[in-house]
């Protein structure tokens, strides 16, 4: 069987599915991934997947053009065309698409070149549906439009949370006898994001502007992200703690929902995040921190905080959805309520007020990474609802 596995970028194609890719590969099938072209290094990343368990074989890279966060119907007119001719070309027996663009259109252009097997995955609903403006309403009814289409003839639909489930259903785009499939995410390599020492720690009873814990946010910087928020609570912590550092690590959005650089200049200016830019490998800056940040209004399922978890890292994320499917509150983090940074300040200083707590809550997170959260665990269950039977 050949499994074309159709993503939105090379890069976090290359971050999150190659597990997925390793696991059907070990089981003597083909991967192909399909992804946008000009990023040379993810593409020898994905190249790689066969080596690294003795796989049979190894995946095989093919481009399409996508724009991934434009409007202009006549681009993705071409990157419908483009998935038809790519499909009729591979022949795939299953297509495994994964982000917004990619389901519909993948899913489409899969109808019309006869895949026998279609399966989506719902990783995050994003700017389309805040619907917080009447311009993202517009958005939100067309991309509702689509999406139906696009599904209904799939033979299932992976999700990362039951909230999107049902948010989903509500607004007619599952049929009544669709196929909900649940994952934890894309999982997380819990060899890979290993347990690392924790930076020095406060004493408890140490002085408040003592207390140097250093926070981090890791994500794009797009508003839904809760950067305003993230920025604003460190505001209100900072007189009171002064050595507390707030990091933010994550790549520039420079589409609709981003939060341009010169706002996060001009906090760095103001004292009160520190921006690392972006990387392909956050591990070395999660071991630089104690305590994992996502005021996010919305999520799949988090895959930075699962990866902080994974290294012993409590974290402080939303009572959203996605987020609270991650963390449990008071055991491996806390939940804050969403856009309010009052109620995220307060989270943080919990830490702040009682350092000892990261070591205990970043045990219980390498815990329940380990029981529920294994990245291979979650590649087996989706190639086993998938269908795909070894072929060895």
């Amino acid at each position: 069987m050949k499994v074309l596995i159709l993503g939105n970028q090379g890069r976090s194609s290359a971050n999150f599915w190659t597990v997925l890719a390793r696991r059907i590969l070990l089981d003597g099938h083909d991967v192909v991934f399909a992804v946008p072209p000009g990023d040379a290094q993810a593409d020898a990343a994905l190249r790689s997947v066969g080596d690294a368990r003795k796989a049979t074989g190894a995946p095989r890279v093919v481009h399409y053009p996508l724009d991934r966060k434009g409007l202009n119907p006549l681009h993705d007119v071409r990157t419908f065309a483009a998935l038809v001719r790519l499909m009729r070309a591979e022949r795939p027996d299953y297509l495994f698409a994964t982000t917004i663009k990619p389901v519909i259109y993948g899913c489409l252009a899969a109808r019309v070149a006869r895949v026998p097997h279609v399966y989506a995955t719902i990783t995050g609903l994003g700017y389309a549906f805040e619907a917080d403006s009447f311009f993202k309403r517009c958005i939100n009814k067309l991309s509702v439009f689509l999406y139906a289409r696009a599904l209904a003839r799939v033979e299932g639909v992976f999700f990362q949370n039951q909230d999107d489930v049902a948010l989903f259903r509500q607004c007619g785009i599952l049929a009544t006898d669709a196929r909900v499939l649940m994952a934890r995410g894309t999982g997380v390599d819990v060899k890979r994001f290993a347990p690392l020492p924790l930076p020095p720690l406060p004493a408890d009873d140490a002085l408040p502007g003592e207390k140097r814990l250093v926070f981090l946010l890791v994500g794009r910087l797009l508003e839904a992200k809760g950067l305003e928020e993230y920025a604003e609570a460190a505001r209100l912590l900072r007189e009171r703690y002064p050595a507390a550092v707030f990091r933010l690590l994550g790549p520039a959005e420079t589409g609709r929902g981003g939060v341009p650089l010169e706002t996060i200049s001009r906090w760095q200016e103001q004292g009160l995040v520190e921006y690392l830019g972006e990387t392909r490998d956050v591990r070395p800056h999660v071991a630089e921190a104690h305590v994992l940040v996502l005021p996010s209004w919305r999520e799949g399922t988090p895959n930075s905080v699962m990866e902080g978890m994974s290294m012993g890292r409590p974290a402080v994320v939303t009572d959203a959805p996605g987020c609270r499917e991650v963390v449990r509150d008071g055991d491996n983090g806390l939940l804050c309520r969403v856009r309010d940074p009052r109620s995220l300040a307060d989270a943080l200083e919990h830490f702040l007020k009682r350092p000892s707590e990261v070591v205990r809550m970043g045990a219980a997170g390498r815990r329940l990474a380990l029981a529920e959260f294994d990245a291979d665990v979650v590649a087996s269950g989706i190639v086993r609802d998938m269908g795909l039977k070894p072929r060895r």
